[in-house]
C-alpha cells in the first residue's frame, strides 16, 4: 500500500467517525436522539470552539504550559529509562535485588501519585512532571532492559571472538538491539507524557489544556470538554511525527518490513 493510500484511507476514516457523530446527534431516528447534544454535543460546536479558541489566541498559552511539561516529562523519563534499562540488563545480579521493587513502584496508580506530587512539588509544572515521568519511565525501561537481553548468542560470542572489548560491544552490539524495543517504547510514552501532563492539570493548575478541559467540564460546557480533547489528540500526533523522523534517521541501517496490498 502506497502512503498516499495509506494517508487517504486514514482521513477517510476521520471523515467517516465525524459524519456519524454529527448525523446521531443532529437528526432523531424513529423520534428519538441516539446521541443527545447535551451530552455529546456535535461536530459543528466542537470546530466553533476550536476556531475561536486560535483566533483569539486563548488556547496558545495552555498549549505552551502542557508542551513544556510533556517534553520535560518525555525526555527525563525516556534518558531515565534508557540509562537504567541498560544498567540493569547488564547487570543480572543487581537487577535480580531490584526487581520486586520495580514492579512494585510500577503498580502503584498513578492518579494517588498525583495529590502527592503536588503536595510535594506544588501547584507548578514540576509536579505534573514528575507524574509524566513515572507514566514514561517504566515503558521504556522495560522495553530498553528486554531489547538488550534479547540480543543473540551468535552475534555476542562472534563479537567477542572479533575482539571487540566491552565499550565497543556497548556501542556496535548492545545499542543497535535495543533502540528498535526504545523508539517502540517511545512512540507510547509520548502519549503518556501528555496524559502525566494534562492529569496533573486536571487535578489542579492555573494553566494547560487539562485546565481548560476542567473548566469546561465545571461549566457543562460539552463542546469545550471535546476540543479540549480533540487539541489534545492532534497535539500528540504531532510530537509522534517528530518521533518517528528521528527514529528514521537514527534507524537507517534497519531492512524496511515489506508491506502487502
Amino acid at each position: 500500500m502506497s502512503r498516499i493510500t495509506l494517508i487517504l484511507l486514514q482521513i477517510l476514516v476521520a471523515v467517516v467517525s465525524i459524519a456519524i457523530w454529527y448525523v446521531l446527534t443532529t437528526y432523531p431516528v424513529f423520534g428519538k436522539m441516539v446521541l443527545p447534544p447535551f451530552f455529546f454535543s456535535n461536530p459543528l460546536d466542537v470546530a466553533n470552539q476550536i476556531v475561536a479558541w486560535f483566533v483569539s489566541g486563548v488556547i496558545w498559552k495552555h498549549l505552551w504550559v502542557t508542551l513544556i511539561e510533556a517534553l520535560l516529562a518525555f525526555v527525563i523519563g525516556s534518558t531515565g529509562g534508557v540509562l537504567v534499562g541498560f544498567w540493569f540488563a547488564r547487570q543480572p545480579r543487581t537487577a535480580a535485588v531490584f526487581d520486586p521493587y520495580v514492579k512494585m513502584v510500577n503498580a502503584l496508580p498513578r492518579v494517588v501519585l498525583a495529590p502527592i506530587f503536588t503536595l510535594w512539588l506544588g501547584l507548578g509544572i514540576w509536579s505534573k512532571v514528575a507524574l509524566g515521568v513515572t507514566l514514561v519511565f517504566f515503558i521504556v525501561f522495560f522495553n530498553v532492559y528486554q531489547g538488550v537481553k534479547e540480543v543473540s548468542p551468535t552475534v555476542l560470542a562472534n563479537a567477542r571472538m572479533l575482539g571487540m572489548n566491552e565499550r565497543q560491544l556497548m556501542r556496535h552490539v548492545y545499542w543497535p538491539s535495543a533502540l528498535s524495543w526504545m523508539f517502540s517504547s517511545l512512540h507510547t510514552s509520548v502519549g503518556f507524557a501528555v496524559v502525566g501532563a494534562v492529569v496533573g492539570e486536571y487535578l489542579g493548575s492555573a494553566a494547560g489544556l487539562g485546565y481548560l478541559i476542567q473548566q469546561a467540564e465545571g461549566v457543562f460546557d460539552v463542546a469545550g470538554v471535546f476540543a479540549g480533547m480533540f487539541v489534545l489528540a492532534a497535539f500528540v500526533i504531532v510530537i509522534d511525527m517528530l518521533v518517528s523522523v528521528v527514529e528514521r534517521r537514527l534507524l537507517v541501517w534497519r531492512p524496511v518490513a515489506e508491506t502487502r496490498a
